[in-house]
């Protein structure tokens, strides 16, 4: 007997990608008294938990596409966790090896997970490449891309560097979905996007694609703040896990993917602030997030309290699942 297909069920976790949904955090915007309204874009509801299976799925299969990548190649990425736990699915999915260079201050969540997917994980303090220049590179994470490829990737053979802070898979994954995602579903009643900054991926698809509907929409970059930076002078300082500072550094260390274009302001946050606001909309409105989520929260919280913002509708992109910090101090 032979079974009739139904559109349904699908045939695989790529197809399960996007389409995030968006909560309006009411209990929040009740218990601190906000007159804007703050709806939150839930990424953790993609197959692998983070806002990252987009950008993973879009920059593999842009490598299928552009012939750089075969069954006979290992997909290599440097991460914070995020798109390599992402990666690491839609290889499983699509049977590619993996191998994923992980920074060390990670949750061990990050890296149980790569690991369940059957991909290898390498922390960076195991490239002794990377540890023989550290001082130099120190708090320069795109210097340190740029090491890791000349010194460890252009090294082996039948490897493809995805390298998600260039690859243009990355912002435009965003521009393709997330953005008209968010357009759709507020039917174009939105005001302001606010969203961290990492690779510069998130801020600069959406932004991209909001401006060109409505130029007039804010477009809002979060960024850690100075005493959240951790250093080889003060390397326990925590940090929000694949935040990164860029409005006060120089072009060089800042992403590609970074359009500052749309860019409207920047807010920074403390890890502690980040904290804060992550246990709390956990207590209120029943969401686990993370510490970039919590960042992202504050930021949005300043930003509703602002007399000229009442009555408008700020989106929040909330990056990946509380459930990847449990080992961490986030929810103690």
């Amino acid at each position: 007997m032979s079974l009739v297909s139904t559109k349904a069920i699908k045939t695989s976790i790529i197809q399960l990608i996007g389409n995030t949904p968006l909560l309006q955090l009411v209990n929040l915007e009740k218990q601190l008294g906000l007159q804007a309204e703050i709806v939150a874009k839930l990424e953790y509801f993609n197959p692998a938990n983070s806002i990252k299976d987009r950008v993973a799925a879009s920059m593999i299969e842009q490598a299928e596409k552009n012939g750089d990548l075969t069954k006979e190649h290992t997909i290599v990425e440097t991460t914070s966790g995020n798109t390599g736990i992402g990666l690491a699915a839609i290889a499983a999915a699509k049977g590619y090896k993996l191998k994923v260079y992980i920074q060390d201050n990670v949750s061990e969540e990050r890296t149980k997970v790569i690991k369940a997917y059957g991909a290898e994980v390498i922390p960076f303090s195991e490239v002794p490449e990377l540890a023989a220049v550290a001082e130099e590179i120190d708090g320069d994470f795109v210097a340190a891309i740029n090491i890791f490829k000349k010194e460890v990737v252009d090294k082996q053979e039948n490897v493809v560097f995805l390298n998600q802070l260039n690859n243009q898979g990355n912002p435009q994954v965003h521009f393709d979905t997330t953005g008209p995602e968010i357009w759709r579903d507020t039917d174009g009643q939105v005001d302001i996007v606010i969203a961290s900054v990492g690779t510069g991926g998130t801020i600069s698809g959406i932004g991209g694609f909001l401006k060109e509907k409505n130029p007039n929409i804010q477009i809002i970059a979060v960024e850690p703040g100075l005493n959240s930076i951790a250093s080889i002078e003060e390397p326990e300082i925590p940090e929000i896990t694949g935040v990164h500072r860029f409005s006060d550094i120089e072009d060089e260390r800042v992403p590609d993917n970074v359009n500052r274009s749309v860019i409207d302001e920047v807010i920074s946050v403390e890890t502690e602030q980040a904290n804060q606001y992550a246990r709390l909309v956990a207590r209120l409105d029943g969401i686990l997030v993370g510490t970039s989520s919590g960042g992202i929260l504050s930021a949005a919280i300043e930003v509703a309290k602002r007399s000229e913002n009442e009555g408008k509708r700020i989106v929040v992109i909330l990056p990946d699942t509380g459930l990847r910090y449990l080992s961490t101090d986030l929810f103690n």
